[in-house]
């Protein structure tokens, strides 16, 4: 019996497809519960649609196209789509990768799941709150952990830090 290279390919793709399907356990195809729920089209009022993109879709943005990515200014880290504090600026190092990279989240504030999409396994990055989905987490970061969180700009807002107020009186 001769098989044509189409039919083997598609059967092949289609035979991964369900093993990976398969192994999926019933927890991880349950909806997590939020503090922060919206439905789509609140999600859409209130995201730019690249925001919506990654953070409702799972999507990624390019690498290289986040000004977050090379900013290295005193600040923490939130969640675009609710506001939450994810990450504190000197936990943030430069990863080459092209995207915003930390080694450490606040405690709390991300939650992690596993994401078998493209026929891979890694660990996604949401935030605690809204469930939005932020960036991976890899196990190649530097010390004190050894992780990198890589996270899509787009997902995040930059608060500076608050400099120190004049304490000086002016006049007497």
């Amino acid at each position: 019996m001769e098989i044509d290279r189409r039919t083997f390919t598609f059967g092949t793709l289609a035979l991964s497809v369900g093993l990976t399907v398969s192994e999926l356990s019933a927890d991880e195809t349950k909806p997590m519960n939020f503090k922060v729920t919206k439905t789509e089209d609140e999600w859409r009022e209130l995201l730019t649609p690249q925001q919506f993109y990654v953070l409702r879709e799972h999507g990624t943005e390019r690498a290289h196209t986040s000004p977050l990515d090379k900013n290295y200014s005193a600040g923490v880290y939130k969640c675009a789509g609710c506001g939450q504090e994810l990450f504190v600026s000197d936990t943030k190092f430069d990863s080459r990768t092209g995207w915003p990279s930390f080694h450490t989240p606040i405690d709390g504030k991300v939650g992690t799941s596993t994401d078998r999409a493209f026929f891979m396994v890694r660990t996604e990055v949401h935030c605690s709150r809204c469930g939005g989905h932020l960036g991976h987490v890899f196990n190649d970061g530097p010390k004190p952990t050894g992780l990198r969180y890589c996270i899509n700009g787009v997902s995040l807002d930059f608060e500076p830090a608050q400099s120190p107020q004049s304490t000086e009186k002016s006049g007497s």
